[in-house]
């Protein structure tokens, strides 16, 4: 047997050592890639599905995937970036949790990445700086508002999706008169369903999506004005609609609500498709947020949700980017998209959808406006917090103890306390 011993003296011996070991392990750092997430619940999906795809394209690169649950996910992360043990890809919350990391120096600029090319300006604006020079983190997905309703019950009472408010209306009248069922299945003891899948759910057909949105951040538009006042007096009417107890009900409450045959229908985020899938024992559907009138401009939220990003301080920039370029592919789009019904692809590449629920609610994109929710961009970073407040007056005024008028004049002054253009 060949033996190296037998031909170098051991100072050469040791040189040659080191240089073996060293190009092992720089070829080992370069080829691994650890991915940092809050999404546990997607672990098997990431293990069994994306990467093994991945691999297929680029057997030389691997990939873990290390999720920290949702609630310790932000914490977590941060504590790693400054002890510099954090993976080398980092799952992105939207907005300024994931802006703030980019100004630390946590997150590597992306400017210049091909696959950024597929995605459009409003898929971007969750993960670039406020002056839309940088970008820090690649969109990966959108989750879209609107209703979904137990199809059953539907058929049993003779209705059809509603398209306009006052369909809308009559519809909900018809359940609470001629049923037993719940007609809206939501609470308003969490906060965050009042604001986000009410105010942020039917707002935009008030304020005409990004339009609105914009002339918020510009000034050119105050939370006291119509469009937001009008959508706080259609949150009031939906209380005689809730069931008994709703201001005691919670998130999961209400999943249960549905899932269990009791109520009709259900504001949501398309993140709820999977767990109805998986506790419901009926076939249900969706419907957009009716417009005001038969012909009007119909507006979604199609909000920008998760991206990813490169931790600057990795060792393997190269292939962290050989990887996001994959992500931003029709190939990633359409596996994610049918792996985790309800979590859109932000790409301007078209996919189809196995599940005809998530399959309906991605074809709003087509029917209507998209935007995003107008309290995420900019207007939650100061005190009092936007978004905090929006959760708060919105259950508020669902429960009757606040008008829309004061919603209004509470979330502006709050506003105005801080925020320049705003004052």
């Amino acid at each position: 047997m060949f033996n190296v011993r037998s031909v170098l003296p051991v100072s050469k011996l040791t040189c040659v050592t080191a240089l073996v070991l060293s190009s092992i392990g720089a070829t080992q750092a370069a080829d691994t890639l650890s991915i940092e997430s809050w999404r546990s619940d997607d672990a098997n999906i990431w293990n069994d599905v994306i990467i093994p795809a991945f691999n297929k394209s680029h057997p030389d690169i691997k990939v873990t995937f290390a999720p920290t649950p949702p609630t310790e996910y932000n914490s977590a992360l941060q504590a790693k970036l400054k002890a510099g043990s954090a993976g080398d890809l980092i799952t992105c919350r939207p907005f300024d949790t994931s802006l703030e990391l980019y100004k630390q120096g946590y997150l590597t600029n992306l400017d210049g990445l091909e696959g950024l090319k597929d995605f459009s300006d409003v898929a971007k604006s969750a993960w670039v700086t406020d002056d839309g020079k940088d970008q820090f983190c690649l969109p990966v997905a959108s989750v879209i508002h609107g209703y979904v309703y137990n199809k059953e019950i539907f058929e049993e009472l003779d209705l059809t999706p509603p398209k306009t408010r006052a369909e809308f209306f009559k519809v909900l009248d018809t359940i609470k008169s001629e049923s037993r069922y719940t007609p809206l299945a939501m609470g308003t003891a969490d906060q965050w369903e009042a604001a986000t899948m009410g105010f942020q759910n039917i707002g935009p057909n008030y304020w005409k999506g990004e339009a609105g949105r914009k002339a918020l951040l510009t000034g050119e538009a105050k939370l006291t004005d119509a469009p937001y006042v009008d959508t706080w007096k259609e949150l009031a009417q939906w209380k005689p609609y809730l069931g008994r107890g709703f201001e005691a009900q919670k998130y999961s409450d209400s999943q249960n609500l549905f899932t269990l045959g009791r109520a009709a229908i259900y504001p949501a985020g398309s993140w709820d498709i999977q767990t109805f899938n998986t506790q419901a024992d009926f076939e249900f559907g969706a419907f957009p947020p009716p417009v005001p009138k038969a012909g009007d401009t119909c507006y979604i939220s199609d909000h920008t949700d998760m991206g990813i990003g490169i931790n600057a301080g990795s060792d393997n920039q190269a292939a962290a980017k050989v990887f996001l370029n994959w992500m931003a592919s029709k190939e990633f789009a359409t596996l994610y998209a049918n792996a985790v019904p309800g979590f859109f692809p932000l790409s301007n590449t078209s996919v189809e959808l196995k599940d005809p629920v998530a399959q309906e609610f991605l074809s709003w994109r087509n029917q209507c406006e998209s935007t995003i929710r107008n309290s995420y961009q900019i207007l939650s970073r100061g005190t009092p917090n936007l978004e905090n407040q929006l959760w708060n007056v919105s259950a508020q005024v669902i429960n009757g103890t606040m008008t829309p008028e004061q919603a209004a004049k509470e979330t502006q002054d709050g506003l105005e306390q801080w925020y320049e253009p705003q004052q």
